[in-house]
Parts: structure tokens; C-alpha cells; sequence
């Protein structure tokens, strides 16, 4: 018998696809990677879509999904990982909400599944094919779990709340400049 069952194999295909994916668009965004449009071209869509400032906001996002997928993937730290990719993940979902659900009319399909993996992954823990079991789990204890999630909503609120905000006002300012002509 292996020291190793079909839960921890399972886990590790889970981590692997889910942090393969976020950190290669955290790549796009970062370094302009697989087709992406680096910090100054995903800062101009970030101040696009509300998120102020753009290149800041464009930073943010990218190091939550490289560093939160690479972690995932390699089982590291893994509340602290899965909770930094569910953040990013929140923010992008705000950004495709008013286009529905699914992925093909522009919804937030695609980034819930991949906030919910990471959720998932940051609570079940990642296994035992991972670098959090074989450094004994230094980085991977059960309060993280909630302390990481727990932070992470309350700055995913406030970022979202202010983007809301600014959208709010965009939209005001908007129909002000109608009214004036």
C-alpha cells in the first residue's frame, strides 16, 4: 500500500489545473505573457471598468492570481494561496456580473469556477503530494484557513464597494453632461 490515496491525487490534479490557470493569467497581466497585456494595458482596462488606480489595480490582481496560482499549485501555503485567488477571482466576477452567468455572453462563469476551486482547495488543504505536508504543514494551519478567507472578503468588499462607487459616480456625471447640452 502507497502513503498516498486517491484523495491526495485528486487534490493535486485540482491544485494543479486551478493554479496552472490562475497563474498564467496573473502572468498575461504582470509580464504581457500568452497573448495578456502586461501592467500598462490591464491598467488602462482596470481604470476602464472602475478599478482606481488602474496600474495599481492591474498589480494587485496579477500577483493575487500568479502567486496565489503557483502556491495552489505547489501546495504552499495554501490557505494563504487559495484565499488570494478567491479575492482576485471576486473582483473579476464584479466586472462580468451585468453580462449574466455564462462565460460565452461575457459573464463571471469562468471566474466564480475559479474563485470556488480555490476556495475549496483553501479549505480542504492540499494534500499530501504537496510542499505544505512535506515542510509539516508550518504554512498550512487550520486557523489560516479562516483568517485568510476572513481578510480577504473584507478588502475584496471595500475594494469592490469602491469600484461600485466610482461607477455610481461615472454614471452621475454621465447623465448630468446630457442634461447640459
Amino acid at each position: 500500500m502507497t502513503c498516498y490515496d486517491r484523495r491526495d491525487l485528486g487534490l493535486l490534479l485540482l491544485r494543479l489545473g486551478t493554479g496552472g490557470v490562475l497563474a498564467a493569467h496573473g502572468a498575461q497581466k504582470l509580464f504581457g505573457w500568452f497573448g495578456g497585456h502586461g501592467l500598462e494595458g490591464t491598467g488602462q482596462f482596470m481604470e476602464s471598468v472602475g478599478y482606481a488606480p488602474g496600474k495599481a489595480s492591474a498589480t494587485a490582481a496579477g500577483l493575487a492570481e500568479a502567486g496565489g496560482g503557483t502556491l495552489l499549485a505547489l501546495g504552499l501555503a495554501t490557505p494563504a494561496a487559495g484565499a488570494a485567488a478567491v479575492g482576485a477571482m471576486a473582483g473579476a466576477s464584479a466586472v462580468h456580473v451585468p453580462n449574466g452567468f455564462f462565460a460565452q455572453s461575457g459573464g463571471y462563469e469562468h471566474a466564480a469556477s475559479l474563485g470556488l476551486a480555490a476556495a475549496g482547495l483553501a479549505v480542504a488543504g492540499p494534500g499530501r503530494l504537496s510542499l505544505d505536508h512535506a515542510l509539516g504543514h508550518t504554512v498550512d494551519r487550520g486557523w489560516m484557513v479562516p483568517a485568510a478567507l476572513g481578510a480577504t472578503a473584507a478588502v475584496t468588499a471595500v475594494v469592490v464597494g469602491l469600484r461600485s462607487q466610482r461607477l455610481r459616480r461615472r454614471t452621475e456625471g454621465e447623465q448630468e453632461s446630457l442634461f447640459d447640452e
